[in-house]
């Protein structure tokens, strides 16, 4: 029998699956405006792909804002409801094969959860800063509302137009015990001459840096080293750049796994499993 998990978020709905022997079916994701639209058209989609019959599907397991939208069935099926919070921290672990780790789901607005295997996940915080910061801040700046064509328009951006860096109040000189590439204000040093690429890299800075000084505080509060980063947004090209700088300033390890994007329904599913 097949296990099903179904994440329902605001603009998107990503699903997966796992087989009876605990194989990880292919995951899907599709945007859709309307929830239960999203959600019937996702595992409609997902079963012919796949050949999946509905009698193979032993529950769905759905999460995500958007869960408020199903019952206690889909197509026959039955389904439960699971913590997004206890999603994630499964996801992230499994993704990750840590034992323990702080977890981190970038979507529309940014949670942090600690996940342990042997105990209950923990959820930390987190902020508003995410997603939907990067998406609004691109269309009033930048003219562009989707994330992977701000991501190529950033690829040739130049932070120095735009960041006010340590080096820029110290003269090059190491005057606080503090790297001198840091950042010391996002958009604090706009230039006359930054054009779109500039800002657009800028914005990827400002949202993947704040989001990472989150999940290193977190980190240290739990006495932990080991980040997961989850979410669409940790998918693009600018993520790994961002947080391998970070990394080496405040010696923590940002991990970024495959299907990090799929992190919270992977959890969901796995709450199926066990």
């Amino acid at each position: 029998m097949i296990t099903i998990g179904i994440d329902v978020g605001g603009s998107a709905t990503k699903i997966v699956a796992f087989q009876e022997g605990g194989q990880l079916m292919e995951p899907l994701f599709v945007r859709a405006t309307d929830p239960v639209t999203s959600i019937y058209g996702a595992l409609g989609r997902f079963t012919a792909e796949n050949g999946i019959a509905l009698s193979d599907i032993d529950r769905i397991m759905v999460t995500g804002a958007g869960a408020a939208f199903v019952g206690k069935e889909l197509y026959g099926r039955p389904c439960f409801h699971v913590s997004e919070f206890e999603s994630l921290g499964r996801g992230g672990l499994y993704l990750s094969k840590f034992e323990k780790a702080i977890v981190v789901s970038m979507g529309t607005g940014t949670a942090i959860v600690c996940a342990q295997r042997d105990g209950k996940n923990e959820y930390l915080g987190g902020t508003g800063v995410g997603g939907g910061t990067l998406i609004g801040l691109s269309r009033e700046l930048v003219g562009i509302e989707n994330p992977e064509h701000l991501s190529d328009l950033a690829k040739d951006g130049d932070l120095s137009r735009i960041d006010l860096r340590v080096s820029d109040l110290t003269g090059k000189k190491d005057q606080f015990g503090l790297p001198l590439n840091m950042t010391a204000s996002n958009f604090g040093k706009v230039s006359d001459l930054a054009d779109k690429s500039d800002r657009a890299l800028g914005l990827f800075n400002m949202v993947f840096e704040t989001v990472g000084m989150m999940a290193v505080f977190a980190a240290r509060s739990k006495d932990i080293k080991d980040i997961v980063l989850t979410g669409r947004l940790s998918t693009l090209a600018q993520a790994p750049q961002v947080f391998e700088g970070l990394n080496r300033m405040f010696d923590v390890h940002f991990t970024i796994p495959v299907y990090s994007q799929f992190g919270t329904v992977i959890g969901a599913a796995l709450c199926g499993r066990e």
